[in-house]
């Protein structure tokens, strides 16, 4: 467990995270917090959202169940007073783990909780896959949340992928510049 602060620097109620694989029953709430980060007029609350660059859902109730049942993808989800207040998506692959659909509670981003679940997940995937790699794929139009992600190790690889453009899962595009870059860092044993 962990103590983190709340938004206003003070500390929570009971002030301990704790981590554990998400299950279906999580599904409702998970797909609710990920929207919420991402989209919408609610996501502006916290700095990691997307709404000036893209419309529409980032996440549904189909997907996230179609991601609780991959052999090679666990949803970890970080839990203060029993409420699930993050969540992050970890990908097993040949290249080590990939690390994504990061999401804290509006509310509660700029207080230092990122790096705790970042932090946790990059454990996670040391201790249980061996993985020695993440890597994770941002939107170029996000320097912010690139040199967030640098301040703690990542480095930029050089590799792009286009955003699926077409494809609603994912979101409606505001632009039609959209490019993912690719981050990665070494993982300490």
């Amino acid at each position: 467990m962990t103590t983190i602060p709340n938004a206003r620097g003070a500390n929570t109620a009971t002030g301990e995270i704790t981590f554990r694989d998400a299950t279906e029953a999580d599904v409702p709430v998970l797909v609710a917090l990920v929207n919420a980060c991402y989209r919408g007029e609610g996501s502006k609350q916290g700095w990691t959202t997307e709404a000036e660059l893209l419309d529409g859902q980032r996440m549904d109730a189909q997907n996230m169940s179609d991601l609780l049942r991959r052999d090679d993808t666990l949803i970890l989800v970080g839990e203060i007073d029993d409420a699930i207040v993050t969540c992050c998506e970890l990908r097993r692959d040949d290249e080590g783990a990939y690390f994504g659909m990061f999401s804290v509670r509006p509310e509660l981003q700029g207080a230092g909780l990122g790096r705790v679940v970042l932090a946790e997940a990059e454990q996670w995937a040391v201790r249980t896959w061996g993985s020695r790699r993440m890597r994770m794929n941002v939107l170029r139009q996000r320097p912010e949340l690139i040199a967030w992600y640098e301040r703690r190790g990542y480095t930029g690889t050089g590799r792009t992928e286009p955003f699926p453009y077409g494809s609603e899962v994912f979101g409606l595009p505001r632009r039609d510049d959209l490019i993912f870059v690719e981050l990665s860092r070494e993982l300490p044993l």
